[in-house]
């Protein structure tokens, strides 16, 4: 069967499995295909030689996907993020470096599922830096041998990963937490709820915090006031017009109106500023 003919068998929409059959009658491309259709995407911007090698490669999507079944999302989501990082490494693929595209495409494909993964796997993002997105991936698949870390096994994971026991511990900990709805049900008549939204008020609307806020903002003018009097005439002008008018003075316009450069306006300005710090105190 023709490359043409196969591609037609590919569903946009329907059953994953059948998605996936045909994902895998499409024939692999040889090195010299590769090479050729590459060479047709960078010079001519080809996108049916684009094409011919993104549909080639979709089993290798489908076969990683698989690998990510155990974090509970849908296959068929694991499989199209998969499938844009293979878009993704067709575009950058360079056949003169020597390597087929499967090898160079491993990483686009793992890293959109990756991103998918922490964005979906829980309402909370768990992994935000670097070495929290490694520890991520390596714990999941640590806990699946060792269960519960015991304290020889955290310093292993952090000697292996590179990283302190310390941040181990914190990972593992947001691993083992799961999402809890704020508002959720309230159980049996004998059951205590144990919902956020049943223990945790909103008190912004109280009339204590309402007055505590108006007497704050009230303390921050009267210190504001008071500590612009402090000082003299065209320090407080150059503040007023620089930070307190609706329409806020530049630094050109100031020196025009008080015959001095602009550097000696920004001067006076950072002077009175931080003299206005050491007076602001929170009440």
């Amino acid at each position: 069967m023709s490359n043409d003919m196969v591609l037609a068998t590919i569903p946009s929409t329907g059953n994953i499995d059948a998605y996936i059959n045909s994902v895998y009658r499409v024939p692999m491309l040889t090195a010299e295909e590769e090479i050729e259709l590459a060479t047709r995407l960078q010079r001519d911007n080809d996108l049916e030689a684009a094409k011919r090698m993104v549909l080639a490669h979709l089993r290798f999507v489908v076969r990683i996907a698989r690998g990510y079944s155990g974090y509970g999302l849908p296959l068929p989501d694991l499989i199209q993020e998969g499938s844009v990082g293979l878009m993704k490494a067709v575009r950058r693929f360079d056949p003169e470096h020597g390597v087929r595209l499967v090898s160079f495409a491993v990483h686009w494909i793992k890293a959109e599922i990756h991103e998918y993964v922490l964005r979906n796997w829980r309402i909370v993002k768990v992994a935000t830096t670097k070495a929290q997105r490694k520890l991520f991936f390596n714990l999941r698949s640590s806990k699946k041998r060792l269960g519960w870390f015991s304290q020889a096994e955290v310093e292993g994971v952090a000697k292996d990963l590179g990283v302190k026991p310390e941040t181990v511990l914190e990972m593992e900990s947001r691993l083992n937490n799961g999402d809890m709805a704020f508002d959720g049900g309230m159980g049996d008549d004998d059951q205590i709820a144990t919902s956020p939204a049943a223990y945790l008020p909103d008190l912004r609307s109280e009339p204590y915090s309402l007055l505590e806020a108006e007497d704050n903002k009230r303390h921050e003018r009267k210190q504001l006031y008071s500590a612009l009097g402090d000082l003299d005439d065209r320090s407080r002008e150059i503040l007023q017009a620089r930070w307190l008018g609706e329409t806020k003075s530049t630094l050109h316009e100031l020196a025009d109106r008080f015959g001095v450069s602009a550097e000696r306006i920004r001067q006076i300005e950072k002077r009175a500023l931080e003299k206005l710090r050491g007076t602001l105190v929170p009440a």
